[in-house]
């Protein structure tokens, strides 16, 4: 690998970009591919598609192409959960959450619920949610959950995650609760197009009661979020 372009995935990885790195086998020539940044009409399209998919899957993969084989090897920044609220289904969320790969951030201004003994070995933050958030910065990598259930930490967390590159954002509450966020949110000047981006109510319909089942269902619809994004 040449010294430039090492350094450029060095940085890339700083910036926290994701970047896949395609090596052709025959030749040993070797070039950067942005997925999600409308790459350079220079790169063959056959590879621009095939480091997407492997991007979105985290898996490098061999692809054909008019030159030869191509080895594309993907990088990408860590897998952040950033849950808004330190509340029952937050703390079975938060481990299945990291045990699936995820660097988990508990966010909940209220010191009696984010405390380390109901979430042992996850980072807190005791801060409002709108301020935590726009510290954290919210990448292509980044879920966020808000679960507190109370407009004014919900509302904030929310109004800064869709003005993001988060993947995935969702909020708990009913159909009915979700439609007066709706309306509190289109009052903060937020449009349609971007209230859309919301997940709510949160997680897959799989009937989830309990708070364990309701965070199953809840990192399910992330995942289905990260690996079929034209899905959901």
């Amino acid at each position: 690998m040449r010294s430039e372009t090492l350094y450029r995935l060095l940085d890339d990885r700083a910036q926290k970009r994701s970047v896949v790195l395609a090596t052709n086998l025959k030749s040993n020539e070797q070039i950067l591919i942005y997925p999600f940044d409308n790459n350079t009409k220079t790169v063959n399209k056959i590879l621009i598609k095939a480091a997407c998919e492997a991007a979105h899957v985290d898996k490098g993969r061999t692809v054909e192409t008019p030159d030869g084989e191509v080895f594309l090897n993907v990088f990408n920044p860590p897998l952040r959960m950033i849950i808004v609220g330190a509340v029952h289904i937050s703390q079975p969320l938060s481990v299945m959450a990291e045990v699936a790969g995820y660097q988990v951030i508990v966010v909940d201004p209220r010191r009696a619920f984010a405390t380390p003994e109901r979430f042992p070995g996850m980072e807190l933050r005791i801060e409002w949610p709108d301020e935590a958030l726009e510290e954290l910065g919210l990448d292509r990598r980044t879920a966020v959950v808000s679960l507190t259930h109370d407009p004014k930490l919900d509302d904030s967390a929310l109004s800064v995650a869709l003005h993001s590159e988060a993947f995935y954002i969702g909020a708990l509450g009913s159909k009915r609760s979700h439609a007066k966020r709706v309306e509190r949110l289109k009052e903060r000047g937020l449009t349609d197009d971007f209230i859309a981006q919301i997940h709510g109510p949160i997680g897959l319909d799989i009937g989830a009661r309990s708070p364990s089942e309701i965070a199953v269902s809840i990192l399910a619809q992330v995942t289905e979020r990260l690996r079929r994004p034209g899905l959901s």
